[in-house]
């Protein structure tokens, strides 16, 4: 195990973690959908899937394992969106836990698509042969 990479990822958790929590602070969730959370899992897919399109991420592991593990891991959640969707199922909202939980797995696979489709570059035109 390497400790630089290990202190990145630590200090990158952090970060995101605090970033998340003053998130829940700024914008709390109402009684309804926890719309806080599923924002922070979708920035966080949409940036951890663009990362690999910058170059100076690309040749930095210490940066590599900051960014993504350490900030954006810290800052996206699954663990909470796990337990507000056991809590609508416990309020019996079982519809809007549904919707919660396939709504969210949605937009974050939607996310990394568009990221996707941003940082890829088209293939050259293919050659003609003469």
């Amino acid at each position: 195990m390497n400790p630089r990479l290990l202190a990145a990822v630590a200090a990158g958790g952090a970060v995101g973690a605090a970033l998340r929590w003053s998130c829940g602070e700024a914008v709390p969730d109402g009684p309804g959908l926890p719309g806080t959370t599923l924002a922070v899992n979708v920035v966080g897919s949409l940036l951890l899937a663009l990362l690999p399109a910058l170059a100076v991420v690309r040749r930095s592991p210490v940066l590599q394992a900051a960014a993504g593990p350490g900030l954006l891991g810290g800052f996206t959640t699954l663990s909470a969106a796990s337990e507000q969707t056991r809590s609508l199922l416990a309020d019996g909202r079982p519809a809007l836990a549904l919707g919660y939980l396939l709504g969210t797995l949605a937009a974050t696979l939607a996310a990394v698509a568009l990221a996707t489709r941003l940082t890829s570059r088209p293939d050259p035109a293919p050659e003609r042969a003469s």
